[in-house]
């Protein structure tokens, strides 16, 4: 059947073939750890050499994750998020344990401090007025009580472009 793709024969083959692996996870975790350590985004090349495989294995293990929304890519396929921790420059900045990252927004900003299980500072902006917003988070909580976290894009829709949400 020249010319037909497995999935026109098995259509879940596809979505099978990009379903999360055991070896996926270990490359989550080398993402994730890598990112803690070096306060930006690992390269596919980082991690390859740090797991001791292809840059190909981690390309393809980086896809999976994606499709399962556990990491985000850019159009190149760099990694773009590993949540909360952003890839790229940020109106929010996280000053945690001696280090710096960007987070994707004031949740995730928040989030940093948690999943590094120790307190920070966050300083951002107002994206309505401008306004410099600087706040710590101190025993897991934010020490600003009267601070407001609003989501323009409904929870449901987050993944439709999780880039702009």
């Amino acid at each position: 059947m020249r010319g037909v793709g497995l999935e026109a024969l098995r259509p879940d083959w596809a979505r099978e073939n990009r379903r999360m692996r055991p070896s996926d996870l270990v490359v989550r975790n080398t993402t994730y750890e890598q990112f803690v350590e070096l306060g930006c985004a690992p390269t596919r090349a980082h991690i390859a050499a740090t797991l001791g495989v292809e840059r190909s294995t981690v390309r393809a293990a980086w896809e999976r994750l994606h499709s399962e929304h556990a990491i985000v890519l850019g159009p190149d396929g760099d990694l773009l998020m590993a949540n909360p921790f952003s890839a790229l420059p940020t109106p929010f900045r996280v000053t945690a344990d001696g280090r710096e990252w960007d987070a994707n927004c004031a949740w995730d900003a928040i989030g940093i401090c948690a999943a590094l299980h120790c307190d920070g500072a966050i300083d951002t902006s107002c994206a309505d007025c401008g306004d410099a917003i600087e706040f710590e988070v101190v025993d897991g909580a934010p020490t600003q009580p009267t601070l407001l976290f609003h989501c323009l894009v409904p929870a449901r829709s987050w993944w439709e472009d999780i880039a702009f949400t």
